[in-house]
């Protein structure tokens, strides 16, 4: 789907958490989300000038419960 590609990591971030999710803490370059009833973590890559990688992306989205359509509804 081409409607993942050249994402922010910053802006995802922020998407995940307008879904519920809850900034957990960060670990060098990678934010962790955590949501209460969900046992995943997510982590995010926040790397300066680079998107976040479609693959990585799809997973999380999974991880997180979403569609790939309901997440981009959090990211616009």
């Amino acid at each position: 789907m081409a409607g993942l590609n050249n994402l922010k990591s910053d802006r995802v971030v922020k998407a995940f958490e307008r879904a519920g999710w809850t900034h957990a803490g960060q670990r060098g370059s990678h934010v962790k989300l955590t949501k209460e009833g969900n046992p995943n973590i997510l982590s995010i890559p926040v790397h300066k000038g680079r998107p976040i990688k479609q693959g990585l992306l799809r997973d999380q989205i999974k991880k997180a419960g979403l569609t790939v359509e309901e997440f981009l509804g959090c990211y616009r």
